[in-house]
């Protein structure tokens, strides 16, 4: 006979298949010492596995679920409820009914009871599934609690839960439920503790949600409750809500509303004392569990009662460090333009490959920047930077800063007056020349290392590639072409009140790698369209195979030559390119496609040198024109001679500016490339399953797997979990060592009481058509789109060449869409929080570049 029934305190996270996350849950919760948990049992698995097994039709219904999709709301409602309906006029078993009854005979049959549902996908440290199945609270007597304990099993599959599923990925036959029967506690108030401030982030402070009568109230979002928050013992913050309505036990079974007394409803829910005791409970059960926890919790008689705690799925985790020090750490993707969680060997290469040290946490990097902000001048540096790269970031920083000043905060420091960087522009070129010619030596010198010697091979090359990226010529090239930018920009509004005119100026400079790629697939989009028949071709491309498809149409040749030409120079890019482990265009070119077709239908033939020279020549145009104003200045010969100098040097070496990037994608391909035969010897050696198992080990524990053969499959398969959770999370810009999250915001007036504010990085306004676009590969645009999505790195330029503005969630002036969108000339406001979701896709809007907002018309 089946394990039907467990007491309570036979349950635990060993026992989690038969009872559930919830079971699971308060099983470990009664092991606690000085912990109340209701009496009760649970109805396991294996009795909900055998009701189904007795009800074949079942079976087909949940084969038809399966091939739904998560948006299909007609078919998962119909499908659902028919399944619904099949359990709960399914036959329960007698040994079933038997056990059931058994355990309510010994805690009590006059006693009232909760009815919870405890599924297995539930209360996982990567999805909660919070809410998605029933409860049932005050059922009295045995015919009752089995009644509802059938209205559990059959809420697996309400629409909400078999969506949910879909959405996460969960096999709806792998997930089964258990229910537990618990004693009803008639509390005075209850409510939600998280031990980690669910606002902030902050680890340090225990949040406490309470009202009066059952929790049910609270967590069903019927009440405002009052909140409490404790940090360290000390209670530090106290929201009384008015209280009018709480949800309470009927004579008889079930529940009633009803409302507060007047006379009480402002009173606090709990004492002072009591949420200092509550609070220390929480955190008695965090450190059981060993991670923050969402806790619900009822006062009854005086003593706190607990019925469920769970991992709190949404807190991004904190980087380790190994010291009891205060950190401050700030996101390295949002400088990168990459805010997607990278896998184990992205982030190892990443790490080799940066100049100083990364802390990795939810699949993404962070710099610590504790230790500059604890001096003036570093304080001064690090906000500077971030001003360039990401406002937002900066804010963030401040905010921190002025609630809790550094010793000496510096708010008198004067910064040091840097000098002017120098840089010739032979020097650009020199390590451009450099770069490739190590890029060709690499090619040549990788081929044939195996085993342990190609890694060392590798991580000795990322040596060479750190010493020519962050060499002094290198970085003096890129301080003075930012410094180029700044000195106009400044000097012009002061003497012209011109604004931002580094913007224009920037416009068509030579030798930007990026920008030259997306005025190169122009060429292309101009040998596919004198043949309408491979247009449609590609319309039907479903795989990256569609290359060698194109010979056998008119003019399939010359279209696969020109496309094969663009990839050798540009084949070693893709989405997200500073993860190692993303397919690359030269292995997936499907994704050029969408953008490839945009240009075929939105921009003329001959557009890439016309784009370029009309840049040229309004740059050259702007350049005339202030140096001519100038001169009619009080000493305008000397700052028309300085300005010149200064327009030279932003033209010169302006262009350097996405090289470095580029030097580093280039030899990653080739690292990759090598790395991904590594793996087929290893699979064809029966050491690893597939070559993609690689991307979920560290580059140091990849070697150890090629030089023992020993390969971890568990371990491979928690990172794939834990890589699905880290890619749903949303990284912060700047995180505290305790966890909090602390959020910048614009500090400006004058804007139109609707606007969108972000930083404008590109001059000009423009309406048009929002097209909002979350993947580059799926971008279906049409002449005159302005492009909305989350952030760009340089593979997204292709589509640059098509739109007419661009507005980013991410960014700042420095960075890859602000830069490109300069040189393309098209207005651009970057770091408008939440804009993909602000910004209705197909709503008209008007894009304010020079003063950075965004208006919806």
């Amino acid at each position: 006979m089946g394990r039907y029934t467990l007491r309570l305190q036979d349950t635990g996270r060993s026992e989690a298949a038969l009872v559930g996350g919830k079971g699971a849950g308060l099983g470990e919760l009664a092991k606690i010492p000085g912990i109340r948990v209701p009496h009760g049992f649970c109805i396991t698995t294996e009795a909900f596995r055998s009701v189904l097994r007795g009800a074949p039709a079942i079976d087909t219904l949940l084969e038809d679920l399966s091939r739904l999709g998560a948006d299909d709301r007609p078919g998962i409602a119909e499908c659902s409820g028919a399944i619904r309906s099949a359990i709960e006029g399914a036959e329960v078993p007698d040994d079933i009914v038997r056990a059931i009854a058994a355990h309510i005979a010994e805690l009590g049959d006059h006693h009232a009871y909760a009815v919870r549902s405890s599924a297995t996908a539930e209360d996982l440290p990567s999805a909660s599934f919070a809410g998605q199945q029933d409860t049932y609270l005050n059922v009295v007597g045995a015919p009752a609690i089995l009644r509802h304990v059938r209205r559990c099993w059959a809420s697996l599959f309400t629409a909400r839960a078999v969506t949910y599923r879909l959405e996460h990925g969960f096999d709806h036959r792998k997930v089964h439920l258990a229910v537990m029967v618990q004693k009803m506690v008639f509390p005075r108030a209850a409510g939600v503790l998280f031990t980690a401030d669910p606002v902030s982030f902050d680890r340090t402070v225990v949040s406490i949600d309470a009202s009066f009568g059952l929790g049910e109230a609270l967590v069903s979002g019927l009440v405002n409750p009052d909140n409490y928050k404790v940090r360290n013992g000390v209670l530090v913050g106290k929201t009384i809500a008015t209280k009018q309505l709480e949800i309470v036990a009927e004579r008889g079974g079930g529940t009633t509303h009803r409302a507060v007394p007047s006379e009480v409803r402002a009173e606090q829910a709990l004492a002072d004392a009591q949420v200092l005791e509550l609070a220390q409970l929480g955190r008695t059960i965090e450190a059981h569990f060993g991670r923050p926890q969402d806790v619900e919790w009822c006062l009854a008689e005086g003593a706190f009662f607990f019925v469920q705690s769970r991992p709190i799925t949404t807190l991004f985790p904190v980087p380790v460090a190994h010291d009891h020090a205060k950190h401050v750490y700030v996101s390295v993707g949002h400088q990168q333009m990459m805010t997607d969680a990278l896998k184990p060997l992205g982030v190892s290469v990443f790490q080799l490959t940066a100049f100083g040290t990364m802390h990795a946490a939810g699949g993404r990097l962070f710099v610590d920047a504790s230790a500059a902000l604890a001096t003036p001048h570093g304080r001064h540096a690090l906000l500077k930077a971030m001003a360039e790269h990401d406002p937002l970031t900066e804010d963030a920083i401040r905010t921190l800063l002025e609630r809790t000043p550094a010793s000496g905060d510096g708010a008198d420091y004067v910064p040091p007056v840097a000098p002017r960087p120098e840089a010739e522009p032979a020097w650009a070129q020199a390590v451009l020349d450099e770069s490739r010619a190590e890029v060709d030596t690499l090619k040549r010198d990788i081929q044939g290392k195996s085993g342990p010697d190609l890694f060392d091979f590798i991580a000795t090359d990322i040596g060479r590639l750190k010493k020519i990226v962050f060499s002094p010529r290198s970085m003096a090239v890129l301080t003075a072409a930012a410094h180029a930018a700044s000195w106009l920009d400044t000097h012009m509004k002061d003497w012209l009140s011109e604004e931002n005119v580094s913007y224009v100026l920037s416009q068509s400079v030579p030798d930007n790698v990026t920008a030259e790629m997306g005025l190169a697939l122009l060429d292309v989009a101009d040998a596919i369209r004198p043949y309408p028949g491979i247009t449609s071709y590609l319309q039907r491309a479903a795989d990256d195979g569609f290359l060698s498809g194109l010979d056998a149409l008119e003019g399939g040749s010359t279209v696969r030559a020109a496309f094969e030409r663009y990839l050798d120079k540009y084949g070693m890019r893709c989405t997200g390119e500073i993860d190692i482990t993303r397919p690359r265009w030269g292995e997936a070119p499907t994704a050029l496609v969408p953008a490839l077709l945009a240009n075929v239908r939105n921009v003329p033939a001959g557009e890439g040198p016309r784009k370029f020279e009309k840049g040229r020549r309004e740059a050259e145009e702007m350049a005339r024109s202030l140096l001519a104003r100038l001169r009619q200045l009080p000493d305008g010969d000397e700052k028309a001679a300085a300005t010149a100098r200064e327009m030279d040097r932003l033209r010169c070496l302006t262009g350097y500016r996405e090289y470095p990037k580029y030097a580093i994608v280039r030899r990653y391909f080739v690292y990759r490339q090598a790395l991904l035969a590594e793996a087929l010897r290893l699979v064809a050696a029966g050491v690893v399953r597939e070559t993609e198992d690689i991307y979920y080990l560290t580059f140091q524990e990849l070697r150890e797997v090629s030089r023992t053969g020993a390969f971890d499959v568990r371990l491979v398969e928690s990172r794939r979990v834990e890589h699905a959770h880290h890619q749903r999370l949303t990284p912060p810009r700047v995180m505290t060592s305790d966890g909090e999250v602390p959020v910048g915001r614009y500090r400006r007036a004058n804007l139109p009481p609707d606007a969108l504010v972000g930083l404008g990085v590109s001059s000009g306004v423009i309406e048009g058509r929002a097209r909002i676009v979350l993947r580059m590969e799926e971008a279906m645009l049409e002449e005159g789109d302005i492009l909305v999505t989350t952030f760009t790195d340089p593979s997204w330029t292709p589509l640059f060449v098509s739109i007419k503005g661009l507005v980013t969630e991410i960014g700042g002036l420095m960075t890859h869409g602000a830069v490109i969108a300069r040189e393309y000339g098209l207005p651009a406001v970057v770091g408008v929080l939440n804009a993909t979701q602000r910004i209705e896709d197909g709503r008209r809007i008007r894009v304010h570049g020079t003063h950075g907002y965004v208006e919806l018309l």
